[in-house]
């Protein structure tokens, strides 16, 4: 009985090795980056990723300035402005919401 599945096991083991063996593999060139084991995600994936990570640095860009050569002189209107205040915290929450739908988001399934 024991005999029987060692020699089973090693019927299958044989079979599955030949099968690896004589898988064709593609050249590096001739595969796409969906393709690639080592890659992590798709490519859709880091092309949604680089465009968060843009959103999140324009975001940062109209958050900065407002200051004046002068220390003694404060204008509320520039620094409370609604560019800083609101447009640029949206814009970069919008960057974030973007880096995280592209690192959970599944590459289509090949019909």
């Amino acid at each position: 009985m024991r005999l029987a599945s060692t020699a089973r096991r090693l019927k299958n083991d044989n079979i599955l090795k030949e099968k690896d063996m004589t898988a064709k593999k593609k050249p590096q060139g001739e595969r796409g980056l969906k393709d690639d084991p080592r890659m992590p995600m798709g490519r859709q994936n880091y092309i949604l990723m680089a465009a968060g990570f843009a959103l999140i640095v324009i975001g940062l860009v109209l958050m900065s300035g407002g200051g004046d050569g002068d220390p003694a002189v404060f204008d509320a209107d520039r620094l409370y402005s609604f560019r800083r205040i609101t447009l640029a915290p949206v814009v970069i929450l919008a960057g974030f919401c973007l880096e995280i739908y592209a690192i959970m988001k599944r590459p289509k399934a090949k019909e």
